[in-house]
């Protein structure tokens, strides 16, 4: 295949780290953007975008394209996604996949009908520090793992103080997002336990919220696994965070030791940067290929993940994350909400859902 010319839609904050991960990716061309607010048009022609649209639909009818990129809302993901793969277009779609199960299903079956690969930006498997320990998780280092945990907190839809701009009234809205901290957090630690141990089950499920908001701002969910480890899941939107600092950890309790997520990220971020910029400058004076985000620790996950997706495009294989993939995690998240019911968030969230249907 000639080089893959790719339409973003959606040029926010995540589509622009889309943006910015496909400028590093040899043989991948961002040509057109869409997106309704000006200001987001008007940054990606800065940094090379051809041609915008305030439209998507306009894009998919205008741009001759082999791949779309949806950093759209959750409420826009179905829609974009079965339009761009009805014009043909390989789909890589932000988390989650889907509002809900019925929703991603009718996603993956566009995908089919028009025979485009379908897949999903579910980054943290591809965080180095998760990537190491499922290497040794794979070389035996542990052996069998009877315990888990796995946990993501952050601030959610509200910017760490002092608050610079309002926020996006769809991130209040849980029939816009499909639910709060275990929707939004909760498809990227199911997908990591599967990853690593096989087909999950849902065994127990409880939701909260300690601030005023139409969904859930804690989650803890008990999982079993295919391959006999029992998991937690904890997700939670009451933390702040500043980057490239991150709360979150994945620790295996195996028979012979443990693994702990924390032991291979870097001392200090701001030092791991410096270096990592000097090393990449290295490289390019031997003319040899620099390690893309790696200074920015956690955006080379963002780039991976799109990478191993055009890649496995290109190749004209299945992308290694693909819809049914994020389809099974929104199905977890649902199985999830289902076993919460009778707490008053989570009521709220379930008939949300279900009038979306």
């Amino acid at each position: 295949m000639d080089d893959l010319r790719v339409g973003l839609l959606g040029a926010g904050n995540i589509g622009t780290v889309h943006l910015q991960s496909t400028r590093g990716i040899d043989g991948a061309t961002v040509v057109a953007a869409a997106d309704v607010v000006p200001e987001n048009r008007t940054r990606a022609e800065k940094q090379g975008v051809e041609r915008t649209y305030e439209d998507y639909t306009d894009l998919l009818a205008e741009e001759d394209i082999d791949a779309a990129i949806v950093a759209l809302p959750p409420f826009l993901h179905a829609e974009a996604a079965t339009a761009a793969a009805e014009a043909g277009c390989h789909v890589f779609v932000e988390k989650p996949f889907a509002r809900t199960a019925e929703e991603g299903q009718g996603m993956v079956d566009a995908a089919d009908e028009a025979g485009v690969s379908i897949g999903v930006d579910h980054t943290i498997r591809y965080q180095p520090e998760v990537q190491k320990l499922k290497e040794l998780y794979d070389a035996g280092r542990v052996g069998h793992v009877p315990l888990a945990s796995i946990a993501r907190i952050n601030n959610g839809p509200f910017s760490a103080p002092p608050a610079r701009e309002p926020i996006s009234g769809w991130m209040l809205d849980p029939d816009a997002t499909g639910g709060g901290a275990l929707m939004d957090l909760g498809v990227h630690l199911f997908d990591v336990l599967e990853w690593f141990f096989g087909d999950l089950t849902v065994e127990y499920a409880h939701v909260d919220a300690s601030m005023d908001l139409p969904f859930e701002d804690s989650a803890l969910v008990v999982v079993s696994t295919e391959a006999g480890t029992q998991a937690t899941v904890s997700a939670g939107f009451f933390q702040w965070e500043t980057p490239p600092d991150i709360t979150g950890y994945f620790r295996l309790e195996g028979v012979a030791d443990t693994l702990r997520s924390e032991d291979h990220m870097p001392g200090q971020f701001m030092a791991h940067a410096a270096k990592s910029a000097l090393e990449n400058v290295a490289k390019r004076a031997r003319g040899q290929e620099p390690a893309y985000f790696k200074p920015t620790y956690y955006y080379q996950a963002h780039y991976r993940a799109l990478k191993d997706f055009l890649d496995a495009v290109a190749a004209g294989e299945e992308p290694p994350v693909n819809g049914a993939a994020g389809l099974r995690m929104v199905e977890h998240v649902e199985t999830a909400y289902e076993m919460a019911e009778g707490t008053a968030v989570a009521d709220r969230v379930g008939a949300n859902v279900e009038a979306d249907r």
